[in-house]
């Protein structure tokens, strides 16, 4: 019902990507419910619980790719760790079209992205930065080759998620570096102030600019009043930095 509501409000206008995770046969299930209610592609999430071997790993997502003609992107996290020669077997899978990284370890992307490089040159294979609040670490990413990255900030502040990216497009080091120094490491440091506040603060920051989104879903819990004034705050100096930047 999510996925279809989200189809029939974006009308075509931008991509819609469903989540299909838990184990196989409920991935499965919830990828086949996903291309029915239109979705135009998969982020395919760890599987539940176990920590399986690479076999194992490749094995599920094999078959969650070939569930359905929809595009699939690996998302690397948590008990869901590839070994570069895994993501190699997984580029060469039919329907399995990138991986969105939320582990972190640059080491291991760059022999990641050198392997797939080498040994599958043929696949348009692409590299997603997954991390929370990806702009933060951008930069390092952008220096092994991935360019793409999601961006919870642009949930609840586009116009600064908006201008950060294209600061990064057109090497405009000296916005990416304002927009760093002034927003986005003050923002980290309030998200880690909390337990899950990577997603109750992106609810609240929505909540803010006036759109009412109701509160995050239990185990999470809501930010403190504080630190939402903290992050009141942060959003007007964001609008700040961009309004003097325009200035300039």
């Amino acid at each position: 019902a999510c996925v279809r509501a989200a189809v029939e409000e974006t009308a075509g206008r931008v991509p819609v990507l469903a989540g299909a995770g838990y184990g196989t046969a409920l991935a499965v299930r919830y990828a086949r419910l996903a291309e029915e209610a239109g979705a135009d592609g998969l982020l395919a999430m760890p599987p539940y619980l176990v920590v399986a071997g690479q076999e194992g790993l490749m094995r599920h997502y094999r078959e969650l790719a070939a569930a359905t003609a929809l595009p699939v992107v690996v998302y690397q996290r948590d008990n869901a760790v590839f070994t570069p020669e895994t993501v190699v077997g997984l580029a060469r899978t039919d329907g399995i079209v990138g991986l969105k990284d939320g582990l972190g370890d640059l080491d291991l992307m760059q022999r990641t992205v050198s392997a797939v490089r080498t040994e599958a040159p043929d696949d348009d294979f692409l590299y997603f930065n997954g991390l929370p609040t990806a702009e933060q670490t951008q930069l390092a990413y952008r220096a092994l080759g991935v360019t793409l990255y999601s961006s919870a900030v642009f949930c609840f502040a586009p116009e600064i998620a908006l201008a950060f990216h294209r600061a990064l497009r057109e090497d405009d080091d000296a916005t990416v570096h304002r927009l760093l120094d002034g927003f986005y490491r003050p923002f980290v440091e309030l998200r880690a102030m909390g337990r899950g506040y990577a997603v109750a603060l992106v609810k609240a920051g929505v909540r803010l600019r006036g759109l009412d989104v109701g509160e995050v879903r239990t185990p999470l819990q809501e930010p403190t009043e504080e630190h939402v004034k903290q992050l009141a705050l942060l959003i007007e100096r964001g609008q700040a930095l961009l309004d003097a930047e325009g200035d300039q």
